[in-house]
């Protein structure tokens, strides 16, 4: 089974929902334009209920189909927001907003759902009802979890859940996908060294916060290459140093770093939690100086179900021809949170040959609509046949 002829005939009015995204990103919960055009939508194809406000910002859509006696409710979710980057590509459809662009794809993925909720709309080809998720603050806003937390997955009765990335390197149009552990768990820390300042021609005077600061650099790494099971997979990486003071000639009294860690299982990330905490603490009291580590939890480990991976597989092969299996992600993903709530799967869509996400070049490949939109549309019928 190929994408389905409806969506090759919906292809140029998706990809002009997409382009008006494009031209109008807006960031973490700050979607106001993006939820309101949805909700514009959701109401045009004909939904049976359209919500608003969940999350904040997020917009949730009910199509029930021809019976809905099999009792059975499935939701769909896409993300909505834009990240805090200046667009770079030349495009006649680039953002218009400084400093702000649809650098992940995530309005591709708002017209893909949309698609295939105008034809879900239209067709009502199954037994059950469909719950079209639209979710802003994926970008570390933790949206997801707002939208669980007010109370989402209970009040429409879903049962089990699917989720869709476009991703860039990958044929356009092919799937990827995993059982278990998928995207990995993303954490911060935010730490301080505190010394005492002085002239720099007078180190013997100064308990040197800098010096604090770099080792620490450096013994953070020890964790993954000395603490860490290598099976497991960690990463730790300090993004951001700096100094209480500019000039050239003086020790600071203080050092700030900040940086994030990536892990696939719960122990992993109780172990960086830890050891952070203790080498910070043994470098502060080896240079006579202290410090104050934050380690901030964001979102856990995303962990696709085996079941329904393995029916999301089925359909991607039934729409493409075939299915690979895709590799372990460091970056993280919050629809890990509604993956804790219900059972379901997450899927990657290959975007072709372009730059990568969060890159200020990147651009979703509109040529991959019709795949994502079958997908979406067919986990429903062939979940939820008509009877």
């Amino acid at each position: 089974m190929p994408v389905k002829n409806r969506f090759a005939e919906l292809q140029a009015e998706i990809t002009t929902w997409r382009r008006d995204l494009h031209e109008n990103p807006e960031i973490l919960f700050e979607t106001h334009r993006t939820s309101a055009l949805v909700e514009e939508k959701l109401k045009e194809f004909g939904c049976d209920e359209v919500v608003t406000g969940i999350g904040r910002t997020g917009v949730v859509g009910v199509i029930k189909g021809k019976s809905d006696t099999a009792g059975k409710v499935i939701g769909l979710r896409a993300d909505m927001d834009a990240l805090p980057i200046h667009e770079e590509t030349g495009l006649d459809y680039a953002s218009k907003t400084a400093n702000a662009m649809h650098a992940c794809g995530h309005d591709g993925h708002t017209a893909m759902l949309l698609g295939a909720a105008k034809y879900l709309s239209e067709t009502r080809n199954f037994d059950g009802t469909v719950v079209v998720i639209f979710q802003p603050a994926e970008e570390g806003g933790g949206g997801g979890k707002e939208m669980c937390d007010d109370g989402m997955m209970d009040r429409w009765g879903i049962q089990e859940v699917y989720g869709m990335h476009n991703w860039p390197g990958r044929p356009v149009g092919s799937f990827a996908i995993r059982p278990g552990a998928f995207f990995a768990a993303t954490d911060q820390f935010d730490i301080t060294f505190t010394g005492k300042g002085g002239h720099a021609a007078k180190p013997h005077e100064t308990i040197d916060s800098t010096v604090m600061a770099a080792q620490a650099v450096l013994a953070l790494q020890t964790i993954a290459a000395r603490n860490a099971d290598p099976v497991h997979q960690i990463v730790v990486s300090v993004t951001a140093f700096e100094t209480s003071s500019k000039a050239f000639n003086v020790i600071p009294e203080r050092v700030q770093i900040k940086g994030t860690v990536r892990t696939m299982a719960t122990e992993m990330r109780d172990l960086a939690e830890k050891r952070i905490k203790e080498i910070c603490s043994g470098i502060a009291a080896t240079f006579g100086g202290e410090t104050d580590v934050t380690y901030y939890r964001g979102y856990p480990v995303m962990v696709n179900h085996e079941e329904q991976t393995e029916f999301a597989a089925k359909v991607a092969r039934d729409i493409s021809g075939q299915c690979d299996e895709a590799p372990l992600v460091m970056g993280g993903e919050d629809f890990a949170f509604m993956l804790e709530e219900r059972p379901g799967a997450y899927i990657l869509v290959g975007n072709g040959d372009t730059a990568a996400v969060h890159h200020p070049k990147y651009n979703f490949t509109d040529e991959a609509i019709p795949a994502g939109c079958s997908w979406w549309a067919e986990i429903v019928e062939q979940r939820m046949p008509a009877a």
